[in-house]
């Protein structure tokens, strides 16, 4: 069942999936939404490229890709691969003296360069590095939506100056999981037959005598988590609620999701190992959900309240 939130609009225009619950609302989608894609290859593994690139295709077009270095090190050199697959532009600049990120300065220069001289929605800025913290403040300041992308290393300063934070460890854990449960199913599919009818009778007989002590249970789903599920998430989660509540206490997950991510620009679902907020918000167990009939059956709203207040 498809669930629908509100989309996060900006000088009307929609920008779809400010949370992983989002889906578009209004005739604009998130292809009319052009991105300018910087990368700062001093600070960004290589090998997160391709669920970046994924990840940033759900809020817009990148229609400009660039990424900056110094491509004459040895330790950039793996980038070549990545850069022609995903037609990224090269942008070289060398190193004029130790201990000084010329880098940095070409990435801020460029970025202002498009900003005055290009029709861009957005900018998503690609980099661990406190540096480019008054880079995304300033092009805020210039009506534009700045997303960034990091490692979990990022100082807070730079995320909070972000309109939304993803961090590169969530979504490379993501993809890698989807491919270990595809291999595994497949492999289970195939082994299962020839193994069932040989293996039943033993099975049997070890159940009986082994005792109901021994059984393991199953490990909490929030341990797969890169975060655990902590009292600073339910205080932010229950004062967003308390926020946009209505009278009888229930508010629509949309406008709880959108609040959450202006209070903590890194906030995602994802971080706590669940795909969708709704899925995260269940699990936590001290809130009523509720799904709101829109006329199309394959059309629910969300709506949700905090237990016993």
């Amino acid at each position: 069942m498809v669930e629908l939130v509100k989309a996060f609009a900006y000088k009307g225009r929609t920008f779809e999936g400010i949370n992983n619950n989002i889906m578009e609302t209004v005739s604009t989608t998130a292809s009319d939404v052009r991105l300018a894609v910087l990368i700062d290859a001093d600070n960004v593994p290589p090998h997160n490229v391709r669920g970046m690139m994924e990840e940033i295709a759900r809020y817009g077009t990148p229609t400009i890709k660039r990424i900056y270095g110094d491509f004459t090190k040895p330790n950039l050199a793996q980038w070549k691969n990545q850069l022609l697959d995903y037609a990224i532009s090269p942008i070289q600049q060398f190193s004029y003296t130790t201990g000084k990120n010329a880098t940095d300065s070409a990435m801020i220069i460029d970025a202002m360069d498009i900003l005055y001289t290009d029709r861009i929605d957005g900018f998503v800025l690609v980099s661990s590095d406190s540096d480019f913290t008054k880079l995304a403040t300033r092009l805020r300041e210039s009506g534009k939506i700045v997303f960034g992308f990091g490692e979990m290393k990022t100082p807070n300063a730079f995320i909070a100056a972000c309109d939304r934070f993803i961090y590169l460890e969530i979504i490379g854990r993501h993809g890698e999981e989807e491919e270990q449960e595809k291999e595994k199913a497949a492999k289970t599919t195939g082994r299962i037959a020839k193994t069932t009818s040989r293996r039943e009778p033993e099975k049997k007989e070890a159940e009986k005598k082994a005792p109901a002590a021994e059984k393991k249970p199953a490990a909490a789903k929030d341990e797969r988590g890169i975060r655990k599920v902590d009292r600073e998430l339910i205080k932010l989660i229950n004062s967003s609620i308390r926020d946009v509540e209505d009278e009888n206490g229930w508010a629509f997950l949309a406008e709880v999701g959108n609040l959450i991510i202006k209070k903590q620009p890194s906030f995602d679902s994802r971080n706590y190992g669940y795909d969708k907020l709704t899925t995260l918000v269940k699990s936590i167990g001290k809130y009523e959900i509720q799904m709101r009939d829109t006329g199309n059956p394959n059309v629910k709203l969300v709506y949700l309240k905090i237990k016993n207040r």
